[in-house]
């Protein structure tokens, strides 16, 4: 596998930037067998998981990463692992929310996003 940790910062940046500006655009990173958790609600499909991030009732969102950790994963597989920690700011708020992010990759043509949940760290 080439260099996971490269790997995991490009996905990361584009990742958060398409979900600032179209949400849809995160469509292909899905696929029908992909799984996400959003605060703790499971949803299955890339077409149920992007309906969900499109839904979501703020229209603006800015990421500002903090962490990012990775590990290979899944033996005889090109899987990363990736756990993102960081603050998202909403629409016009002012105060930062932290978050917790985690992203399994799944290599086949590219890298798709098996599993992504998600996590709002509340003090």
């Amino acid at each position: 596998m080439s260099d996971h940790n490269e790997i995991a910062k490009q996905f990361v940046e584009y990742y958060y930037q398409a979900f600032g500006s179209d949400r849809n655009n995160l469509a292909p990173l899905y696929r029908d067998m992909s799984v996400m958790s959003w605060e703790g609600t499971p949803i299955q499909g890339a077409k149920n998981i992007v309906e969900k991030l499109v839904s979501l009732p703020f229209q603006r969102v800015a990421h500002k990463v903090t962490t990012i950790d990775t590990q290979p994963s899944l033996p005889n597989t090109n899987a990363i692992v990736i756990v993102v920690t960081g603050q998202l700011l909403v629409d016009e708020e002012t105060k930062p929310q932290q978050y917790t992010q985690m992203f399994q990759l799944v290599q086949d043509n590219g890298f798709f996003i098996f599993n992504d949940i998600f996590r709002l760290n509340y003090a």
